[in-house]
């Protein structure tokens, strides 16, 4: 009964609504309907986008003790809105063009049209790193030998096969990198190649930091201390990643910046509860396609950010949209299985 309670939505979400409701009253007295309006899209394309991540996080929050589960919801929260959703794109417009942290702070208050151009300028370099860190993830997972559920069968066996040679993810992606720096434009090449490489290594180097804290901890159920902490630095970095396409498709819906850390911010509130029902209402227990719809969306985003080195700029809503026909057909095909599965065992014990 406990558990049930535990995991009632009103229970999980209710913070997330008071929190949305009062930055919402907020972006009204400053900005009126307009605004507001702009605000409900803004929060509606971050859950969209972040949806599947939502179910990765879920399965990583899982292994971690409770104190950590704690802090991932609330440190956790403070580096999703203030940190990545507003500090790392200053970061990014610093080292685009050569500024101070003053004066881009001025510049995302004062002259946001400026702000927001200088952050699509560098957006080859987001791309670049975003896309080769979520590709990792996704290749990561289907290139497990120990894998022995699959629910797109034949790709999956056979990726699942391939991961028995232990270096081939990293091959792929140093071969894609280089693909990327003989393809894109001129002006990009080094950008792109060094941002792809440094989006491969970073997602090795947290898998090879959490394996070596993993191995201390073999007799306990949930993740302590300096594991715990590579697993919680793992959800941060998938959240910035998650979160560079969607302040950059932001600019294309306003320059306010005020508007983008309200929106995006309140989105990612609602991205952490929603981790965290699906944690304790045992969801991926339920859907057991449910991770493998999540991690081909993220493949899917992966190949979107590569994409758009091309110039190719696929709309907002067909991005957000495609995580959720992955995370919606992998559910759906779920429920056909354990149906399917009922029916055989029905048939079973009446014979």
């Amino acid at each position: 009964m406990k558990k049930f309670h535990d995991a009632h939505p009103l229970r999980i979400f209710w913070l997330s609504g008071l929190l949305t409701i009062a930055l919402a009253g907020f972006v009204l007295a400053k900005l009126g309907l307009p605004g507001l309006w702009i605000f409900v899209i803004l929060v509606i394309l971050e859950v969209t986008f972040s949806f599947d991540n939502a179910v990765i996080n879920s399965k990583v929050l899982a292994k971690m003790s409770p104190i950590w589960q704690k802090i991932f919801l609330t440190v956790g929260i403070f580096i999703a809105v203030f940190v990545v959703r507003f500090l790392l794109p200053i970061v990014i417009v610093m080292v685009a063009a050569g500024l101070g942290f003053g004066s881009v702070v001025d510049l995302a208050l004062n002259n946001p049209d400026k702000y927001g151009a200088t952050l699509h300028e560098a957006a080859p370099m987001i791309d670049a790193f975003g896309g080769a860190f979520l590709i990792m993830i996704g290749i990561s997972y289907f290139m497990d030998r120990r894998k022995d559920i699959h629910w797109l069968g034949a790709i999956e066996k056979k990726l699942s096969s391939a991961g028995r040679f232990e270096n081939l993810k990293v091959l792929v992606m140093l071969a894609v990198a280089m693909i990327l720096y003989v393809t894109v434009d001129p002006e990009y090449k080094t950008t792109v190649l060094t941002a792809s490489i440094l989006g491969t290594m970073l997602h090795m180097g947290l898998e090879v930091f959490s394996v070596m804290f993993e191995s201390k901890q073999n007799d306990l159920k949930q993740q302590v201390g300096w594991a715990a902490f590579a697993s919680f630095m793992y959800l941060e970095v998938l959240d910035a990643s998650f979160s560079f396409d969607g302040v950059i498709g932001a600019f294309a819906i306003t320059n306010s910046v005020i508007l983008i850390i309200a929106g995006l911010g309140a989105g990612a509130i609602w991205v952490r509860s929603l981790t965290v029902y699906l944690l304790r209402a045992g969801t991926l227990a339920k859907y057991r396609y449910l991770e493998h719809g999540a991690h081909w969306a993220i493949l899917a985003l992966g190949i979107v950010m590569f994409v758009k080195l091309y110039h190719i700029e696929p709309p907002e809503w067909m991005t957000g949209s495609l995580g959720l026909v992955f995370v919606a057909t992998a559910i759906v095909s779920s429920v056909i299985e354990k149906r399917r599965n009922h029916h055989v065992e029905d048939d079973y014990v009446g014979w």
